[in-house]
C-alpha cells in the first residue's frame, strides 16, 4: 500500500515548517522537512559555520522509573538489556547506548540520561514502538514506562549554540558535552542535553507540545540561526562518522563490527563489576576479545561521484566476490569531497591498499580513512 500524506504524522512544527517553504517528505510514519530554500549544501555549511535548528520530534521519548526502591533497581534492570554501565552513570549525566538481540545485534541505538528520580530515553523514531514494547515486556514489574508522545523535540547546533541558548537561559554555559539539566524556557519545564548528531557542540530540548512553536520562533529570531533539514543532518552525522540505524546498524551487526566498542565501559566487559548480562553477551565480549569478522570503516572515493549506500566493495578489479558494502555514503560539503562508511573484511580494515567500489558497472579506487572525517567540536 501507498503511504498518503493523509495517514502520516505530523510534528509540533509542520506549520512552522511550511511557512519556511520546507519542501516535505515521508519519514519513520512521519512528514518531515527534507530541506528548506536555502538548500541542502548551504544548511550543513550553515551549521558548520553558525547556528541550525532540527525538529527531530518525530524521535521516541520515555521515562523509566523504578517501581521499587530507588533510581540503582531501574539502573541494574535496564543494563539486563544494554551493554552500558548505567549504575555508575551520575545524575545529570547522559551516555550513548545500544539495545541489543540475543546474537550480539543492535536492535536500537539510543541516548539514555539520569534525571535523578528516573532515566530519559531517546530512541530512533522507526524503532520507538518496538523499543517501547520491548522495554515494556522486559523490565515488567521493575521499572514503570511513560512514552512522552506529549513533548516535542528539537536539536540546535552549531558554534553559536551556546550563545543563542544563553539569551533564554544564561545558566546552559556551565554545561558540558553529555551533561543534562531541566531548565525553564518560556515558562516551560524543558530537558536539556548538551549533545546532538552533527559532530558540532549544541543541544537537544525536550519541550511540551505545545510550547515548540512559539519556542522555535524566539530562537529563530536571530539570524545566526537558519532551519535545517533531514538531507544536512544526513551529511553532517556522516562527516562526523556517527551511526544511522537502518544503514549503518542493524540487528545483525555487533558493537565490534560498527566500531561502537568504545560505547562499552570496563563495568560490563570481562572482568568488570557486573560483567555481561545483556543479550549476546557472549558474542559481543568474545569479540571484544578477539575481534568480529568485519569492521566499519570510512571511505574516501577516487574522483568526485559519491558512492551510495548498498554498494558493494572489492579487493582489486577483478574478482567477482565483495568484500564489504557501502552503508552510508555521499558528498561530504565540509571537506569538499565524497566521502562513506561501509564494512569491509577485518583483515583489511586496516589495509594500505585501495579497494575498490563498484558504480555504474566500473571498479572504482577508495581508500580506507579514520574517522570522523570532520573533528568534533563538543565542548568538553
Amino acid at each position: 500500500m501507498t503511504v498518503t500524506s493523509a495517514v502520516l504524522k505530523r510534528t509540533p512544527l509542520h506549520r512552522l515548517h511550511l511557512e519556511r517553504g520546507a519542501r516535505m517528505v515521508e519519514f519513520a510514519g512521519y512528514q518531515m522537512p527534507v530541506q528548506y530554500p536555502l538548500g541542502i549544501l548551504k544548511e550543513h555549511l550553515h551549521v558548520r559555520g553558525a547556528a541550525g535548528l532540527f525538529d527531530v520530534s518525530h524521535m521516541g521519548q520515555f521515562e523509566v522509573r523504578p517501581v521499587k526502591g530507588n533510581l540503582d533497581e531501574a539502573a541494574r534492570a535496564l543494563e539486563t538489556l544494554l551493554p552500558v554501565d548505567l549504575v555508575g552513570l551520575g545524575q545529570g549525566r547522559q551516555r550513548y547506548g545500544l539495545l541489543t538481540n540475543d546474537r550480539g545485534g543492535i536492535r536500537d541505538d539510543l541516548m539514555i540520561a539520569n534525571m535523578g528520580d528516573r532515566f530519559l530515553v531517546v530512541a530512533n523514531a522507526a524503532c520507538k514502538d518496538a523499543d517501547e514494547a520491548h522495554l515494556r515486556q522486559e523490565l515488567a514489574g521493575r521499572c514503570e514506562i511513560d512514552r512522552l508522545d506529549d513533548r516535542a523535540l528539537m536539536a540546535l547546533q552549531g558554534p553559536a549554540a551556546e550563545a543563542l541558548l544563553a539569551q533564554l537561559a544564561p545558566d546552559v554555559t556551565a554545561m558540558r558535552f553529555m551533561d543534562v539539566r531541566r531548565v525553564a524556557l518560556l515558562g516551560a519545564d524543558c530537558m536539556i542535553a548538551r549533545s546532538g548528531y552533527t559532530g558540532e557542540d549544541g543541544f537537544e530540548i525536550s519541550v511540551p507540545a505545545p510550547m515548540a512553536d512559539p519556542l522555535a520562533r524566539m530562537l529563530l529570531a536571530d539570524p545566526r540561526l537558519v532551519m535545517v533539514g533531514l538531507g544536512a543532518r544526513d551529511s553532517l552525522r556522516l562527516e562526523a562518522g556517527l551511526c544511522l540505524y537502518g544503514s549503518d546498524l542493524d540487528s545483525s551487526t555487533t558493537p565490534v563490527e560498527a566500531a561502537l566498542e568504545w560505547s562499552i565501559q570496563s563495568a560490563r566487559r570481562k572482568g568488570g563489576v557486573r560483567t555481561g548480562g545483556f543479550p549476546g553477551a557472549a558474542v559481543i565480549l568474545g569479540q571484544l576479545e578477539s575481534g568480529a569478522p568485519r569492521r566499519r570503516v570510512g571511505l574516501l572515493p577516487a574522483g568526485r561521484a559519491p558512492i551510495r549506500h548498498g554498494t558493494p566493495i572489492f579487493a582489486d578489479t577483478k574478482t567477482n566476490e565483495p568484500i564489504g558494502t557501502v552503508t552510508s555514503g555521499g558528498f561530504g560539503p565540509s571537506v569538499g569531497i565524497p566521502v562513506a562508511m561501509g564494512f569491509v573484511t577485518a583483515s583489511l580494515a586496516t589495509s594500505s591498499a585501495p579497494l575498490y567500489a563498484e558504480l555504474r558497472g566500473e571498479r572504482v579506487p577508495v581508500h580506507l580513512s579514520k574517522l570522523p572525517f570532520v573533528p568534533p567540536s563538543y565542548k568538553r
